[in-house]
């Protein structure tokens, strides 16, 4: 197996060549004042050393032993508790958060590539800060000042954990239906009662603390999802000087055995009258909660990018090794008893779809993490508006499109090693296993694609969509005169176009059929991602081309064959995604429930 290798020289080239962060940053005051070029090059430098020489070693048997309750204590696998405190000690869980309570308040666009090559290292294990920075966000964002001071230093500096306790068993996307209760206390704190499943890092012996973000409902609270609120419950109460008081009323009732992500606890929490304080206003726990949710699901697929990223370096380290038959050509190592299967073309189309996939998604979730640092952190109130629009639209197709990419490059990769991939020797297996999990939490892409056809796109009567295919003519008319360019302009403005009439279709059927929106958003997702993709091609051909002759490395030159590749093998499959979009919702529900 090949051994885990951050990807230092395409993130670099992401970052600085293509978006080129460094000037984002500095028409940002409130980030320029914590980055500048130097210290970020040193942040990716040591991010890819411990997640190489860390995180990484710890993922098999991480996998292999899992995570063990006994009696309500969870111990997290050998080493992690250990790596954790590597993390800690560095100031890792910190990375994006507020400096006025400890946070070092780095760039989105720069955190996740961090995030990235911590999942690809070890996605078990990189849930946990995950969750505490989506915690930290939520907290940050709609806590009172007095739970900021008390809670976020230790969360940043690692000491606590956080996890967000949302679902409940009968209540999993429909979050309005939630049975856990919260009644006021005469001290201003409310208790907390109920069962939350599926809680990520829930408990563990990793920190000494665990905050939970509790949704609950207030009495006599609104029916359905204007009733919730939003809770924060410690494992451990604090004290009025910030040491660790008693244990809180809450539990961990039993782990879950899982498909994958084994290293991870996903505990069932229990919360038997536990204390806790409302986060933001009552009800409006929903909003609150959402707040982090765009850099959450922009995180999900992230981990789809980690995943393939790792199943590609073993795949073409094997596929580079491996001899098995000749090349169609004729033998191309005569020497040996046969060629290494990286001459056979099937192989070769496995590698590219996984390299597409992968150094594309790299920039798609870089373009929307800089979309996101300009809501946050404009002071320009129209170019503020526009990010959080483009945010709002991208958002679930980052997470879906990304995660469908990262499961189907993980099983491309396992392909490539044949028998061997399928055992557990070579690691191939375990991706496959833990990936599948980013298609369903944090919002299943079937709901991602309703939020998009339906909230995002049919919601906004096609307003948000303008933005981004605004901003796509733009690059196509910006670069017309582009040589280089010219062979993936002309399939990239047909892709936009088909996109646009494809939105124009589906938005007159929705007024129309109550069943459009569902009918079409899966396809229309992938239409979208798959063009979104075309487009970051596109931009990483404009600041590749001017360099890759006489590129010794072959990195350049490698990108322009990339892309020739995405434009002539992978793009095209918009057009049989708009055709299926274009026949609408009949033949879908014609059968009644009795003939499945």
């Amino acid at each position: 197996m090949a051994e885990y290798q951050a990807p230092l020289r395409d993130i670099r080239f992401v970052m600085n060549e293509v978006f080129d962060a460094p000037s984002l940053w500095a028409s940002l005051p409130k980030v320029a004042e914590n980055v500048d070029p130097e210290t970020a090059d040193a942040i990716l430098e040591e991010a890819g050393k411990i997640a190489s020489s860390v995180l990484a070693p710890l993922n098999r048997e991480g996998d292999e032993q899992g995570c063990q309750w006994h009696e309500g204590v969870v111990t997290a696998p050998e080493g992690f508790k250990e790596a954790y405190q590597t993390l800690v000690e560095g100031g890792w869980n910190g990375l994006g958060g507020n400096p006025e309570f400890g946070g070092m308040g780095m760039p989105k666009t720069l955190v996740a590539q961090f995030e990235e090559m911590m999942q690809g290292a070890n996605m078990a294990f990189g849930l946990a800060p995950m969750l505490t920075a989506g915690a930290c966000l939520a907290l940050d964002a709609h806590g009172s000042q007095e739970l900021k001071e008390k809670y976020l230093p230790n969360m940043y500096a690692g000491t606590w954990s956080g996890a967000m306790d949302l679902t409940e068993p009968h209540a999993g996307t429909d979050l309005g239906i939630i049975r856990t209760k919260a009644e006021p206390n005469d001290d201003g704190s409310y208790r907390i009662t109920g069962t939350k499943i599926f809680i990520t890092w829930g408990e563990h012996d990793m920190a000494e603390n665990i905050i939970h973000l509790v949704l609950a409902k207030l009495p006599d609270a609104p029916k359905g999802p204007k009733g919730i609120s939003l809770f924060l419950v410690p494992k451990f109460l604090v004290n009025e000087d910030g040491s660790l008081g008693e244990r809180n009323r809450l539990s961990c009732g039993s782990i879950e055995k899982k498909m994958g992500i084994k290293g991870s606890a996903t505990c069932v929490m229990n919360f038997d009258g536990a204390k806790g304080w409302l986060v933001g206003e009552e009800n409006k726990g929903l909003a609150a909660m959402f707040t982090m949710m765009n850099y959450e699901r922009l995180g999900v697929g992230i981990q789809g990018i980690g995943a393939a990223e790792a199943s590609l370096q073993n795949a073409r380290a094997y596929a580079l090794d491996r001899l098995q038959s000749r090349a169609p050509s004729g033998a191309q190592q005569p020497d040996k008893v046969a060629d290494p299967i990286i001459v056979h073309p099937d192989v070769r189309r496995m590698l590219l779809t996984m390299k597409s996939y992968v150094e594309g998604g790299r920039a798609f979730s870089t373009y929307v993490a800089q979309w996101l640092d300009i809501s946050k952190y404009s002071d320009d109130d129209e170019r503020r508006t526009y990010a959080e629009g483009m945010v709002a639209l991208l958002t679930p197709v980052a997470k879906a499109f990304l995660t469908d990419r990262g499961l189907e490059s993980c099983i491309l990769g396992q392909q490539i090693f044949g028998g061997h991939g399928f055992i557990r020797e070579w690691g191939q297996e375990q991706l496959v296993r833990d990936c599948r999990i980013t298609q369903i939490y944090e919002g299943t892409n079937g709901i991602q694609a309703l939020d998009l056809m339906g909230r995002k796109v049919v919601g906004s009567q096609g307003k948000l969509y303008e933005l981004f295919a605004q901003d796509v003519t733009r690059f196509l008319e910006d670069n017309r005169d582009n040589e280089a360019l010219r062979p993936f302009l002309e399939p990239l403005a047909a892709a936009v176009e088909r996109l646009d009439d494809v939105t124009e279709h589906v938005l007159a059927q929705a007024a129309e059929n109550p069943n459009a929106v569902g009918a079409a958003s899966v396809d229309y997702l992938d239409l979208f991602g798959l063009t979104a993709l075309g487009y970051m091609w596109a931009r990483m051909v404009k600041a590749a081309a001017p360099k890759a002759e006489g590129d010794r490395s072959g990195f350049y030159s490698g990108k322009l064959k990339t892309a020739r590749f995405y434009f002539e093998r992978l793009l095209p499959k918009t057009v049989s995604l708009a055709e299926s979009i274009r026949s609408g919702s009949e033949a879908m529900m014609a059968l009644s429930a009795e003939e499945f």
